[in-house]
């Protein structure tokens, strides 16, 4: 428990909720002049005991209960990125899960001026495969030039998708499906993930893929064949990451190389031993 870190995040989020807006006043006794809400209202408004809410700002509560973290973030309006923190103040962890069920599926428009500014190609989807923003490279992947709506069912079931990734049942399908598997696990309720399994367990070829549950999950840093409508067949590298504001979704950076040959793996990057991030010698 970070108790320092974690007093200086709820001091500043509570301050800035007025105590009227939950029809409350404002504390007026003598020497109260912190702004926000009280303490003590905030244990009303949560319908906890007399000083739970101060034990956890104060660092006196151990391991507090998620449900508690849970509401004072609600209570708080906090962005995921300070839910983070929170976890990682309170209990030494990341939550187990976004603050909104809606997490995921927007991201700040700025991002597609970066996308523009790519030389590869490059997309972002929401956490059900729902394309939110591409650059206009990507379109050149695809033989009518138009980027598919839903990234994932693209790849696992559409005919196109099994002509442009290049070896589909050996080097693509064993790799993307079990990301499916993965993430309608993680979120069972999501309709979108659940009607794109449907249409995966309808599939001869598909199915058998998915149902097998193979571990072969990796992404970032993968290298797969790929048939580009434009610059014919090669070798795509894949970059993934995830924009913090929206977890679940997936920023994904595609470095196309031409040719027939596999290229030669490139050696991983990693800070100068000496942690400084100064050459050594």
């Amino acid at each position: 428990m970070d108790k320092v870190a974690l007093r200086c995040l709820l001091r500043e989020r509570r301050a800035m909720i007025k105590p009227e807006s939950h029809g409350l006043s404002r504390p007026t006794r003598q020497g109260r002049r912190a702004p926000g809400l009280s303490q003590a209202q905030i244990d009303q408004l949560l319908h906890r005991a007399p000083d739970t809410y101060g034990r956890l700002e104060s660092g006196r509560y151990t391991n507090p209960p998620v449900g508690l973290l849970h509401d004072v973030a609600r209570l708080f309006n906090m962005t995921e990125q300070e839910w983070v923190a929170l976890w990682r103040y309170a209990l030494g962890q990341d939550p187990p899960h976004p603050l909104n069920s809606r997490s995921g599926e927007e991201i700040p428009g700025v991002w597609q001026t970066v996308l523009d500014g790519f030389s590869h190609m490059a997309y972002i989807s929401d956490r059900s495969w729902n394309m939110l923003a591409h650059n206009a490279h990507m379109k050149g992947v695809f033989p009518r030039r138009e980027v598919p709506a839903n990234t994932m069912r693209w790849m696992a079931v559409e005919p196109e998708a099994r002509t442009v990734l290049a070896d589909w049942e050996t080097a693509w399908a064993p790799m993307v499906l079990p990301q499916l598997r993965v993430a309608l696990a993680a979120d069972p309720g999501n309709r979108t993930l659940r009607g794109i399994v449907r249409d995966v367990l309808a599939d001869p070829v598909a199915a058998p893929i998915y149902e097998s549950a193979s571990s072969r999950i990796r992404l970032d840093g993968d290298e797969r064949p790929l048939r580009h409508s434009e610059l014919g067949p090669g070798w795509v590298t894949l970059c993934a990451a995830q924009p913090l504001a929206a977890p679940g979704a997936r920023l994904i950076i595609l470095h196309f190389q031409p040719g027939e040959r596999r290229r030669e793996p490139v050696p991983a990057l990693r800070a100068p031993a000496d942690g400084r991030g100064t050459p050594q010698g």
